[in-house]
């Protein structure tokens, strides 16, 4: 069966629901788009504001607080924020990609060898049974490895061990300074061995959030090996059905699965730095034209917040006094401007209670932005 471009796009947008806003709750929303990247803590609130119905972030909160859904290294060797049921077979999932990156070159230059990881492994998570702050965890390190050695056993550490960051607080939970708990893993990870269920259940669980999507694309989506995907999928049978794009690439999806047709319509959105939907494919033209990819993709890997405008982007946009600052790459008709002037109203709200200021860091970026149609859209109140 053959799928257009415009058909991949609307499957996207509804299976991370952003075709309509869900009545559902925190919790269940994330399970349901699967992963949001969390590097920056005020975008997976951004994100899930985009995507549930009368969201609330006090709930967000409070499903962090209680661990139902927890932020930690994952997918593309980044924090996500993933339902606290997905954690543990995810990192087991990405134990291969987290061995090599995180006990690999940096690691070893302090003469530190993978064996001397899983031997601090224990005793670590033990010492992890309780929130800890990053000066904590490095003089536990320090106390074994020694001061020269300490912060680059941390830095592997932090990443590869299974730890979770704990709340501290601030306007989305939390702070500057990362407090570390151990997660709820089991046994203690080892080895580059990845257990085969464990890939399995993470592609499964990508193309229900994500889906149809080509072997490279799960591969972007994880940073996992494409043989290994293959070897899945080659095992899966019929749980998985085989399409074909419209160059010709073969994509996989579940059956039954919900598919919209192409002329689907999709409001406008506002979504935030790193959404997940912008980086969780290799060929992302179904949701960013080639022309802008460089320009909301910066050269240090920053995403910029964007405007999706009938499912795809189309600018870009910061907070601004008084409202949204919408800048649009291209023509926008007026009722397009009216919608992105609504949902402006949304946002600055979410902020007003929160940051009025979010992303100010990244303000520098504007500056190097194409010549574009700016707009401010007011806020409420």
């Amino acid at each position: 069966m053959r799928i257009t471009a415009r058909e991949l796009n609307r499957a996207t947008l509804c299976r991370q629901l952003l075709l309509e806003r869900a009545p559902m709750g925190v919790a269940e929303g994330v399970r349901r788009v699967v992963a949001l990247q969390a590097q920056h803590p005020g975008s997976p609130y951004v994100a899930l504001w985009n995507r549930l119905a009368g969201f609330d972030p006090a709930e967000a909160d409070a499903v962090l607080g209680r661990r139902e859904v927890v932020k930690a290294t994952l997918m593309r060797i980044t924090l996500h924020a993933v339902h606290g049921e997905d954690y543990r077979v995810f990192r087991q999932a990405m134990q291969q990609t987290l061995y090599a990156s995180r006990l690999g070159f940096r690691f070893a230059a302090s003469g530190l060898r993978p064996s001397d990881a899983e031997e601090l492994l224990p005793g670590l998570l033990r010492f992890a049974g309780v929130p800890r702050g990053s000066a904590e965890m490095k003089g536990w390190l320090e106390e074994r490895v020694g001061a020269d050695r300490r912060d680059d056993a941390w830095w592997g550490l932090r990443g590869y061990a299974p730890l979770h960051h704990h709340p501290t607080g601030g306007p989305w939970a939390f702070g500057e300074r990362p407090s570390y708990v151990a997660g709820d893993e089991g046994a203690v990870p080892g080895g580059r061995e990845v257990p085969p269920e464990a890939l399995r259940h993470l592609l499964l669980r990508y193309l229900a959030g994500f889906g149809p999507a080509s072997v490279a694309d799960m591969a972007q989506f994880a940073m996992v090996q494409r043989a290994p995907i293959r070897r899945v999928l080659a095992g899966l049978g019929d749980v998985v059905e085989r399409l074909e794009g419209t160059d010709g690439t073969e994509l996989f999806d579940l059956p039954g699965a919900p598919r919209p047709a192409a002329d689907t319509p999709a409001p406008p959105r506002l979504l935030g730095m790193w959404d997940s939907v912008l980086l969780a494919y290799a060929d992302r033209s179904r949701v960013i034209p080639p022309a802008y990819r460089r320009v909301v993709i910066r050269v240090n890997g920053d995403v910029l917040p964007t405007l999706l405008v009938d499912g795809e982007v189309a600018g870009v946009w910061r907070p601004a006094e008084g409202g949204i600052e919408a800048t649009a790459f291209h023509e926008l008709p007026e009722p397009v401007w009216e919608g992105l002037a609504e949902e402006a109203e949304g946002l600055y709200a979410l902020l007003g209670g929160r940051d009025p200021r979010l992303y100010r860091r990244y303000a520098h970026w504007w500056a190097k932005l194409p010549a574009g149609r700016v707009r401010l859209l007011p806020g409420r109140g």
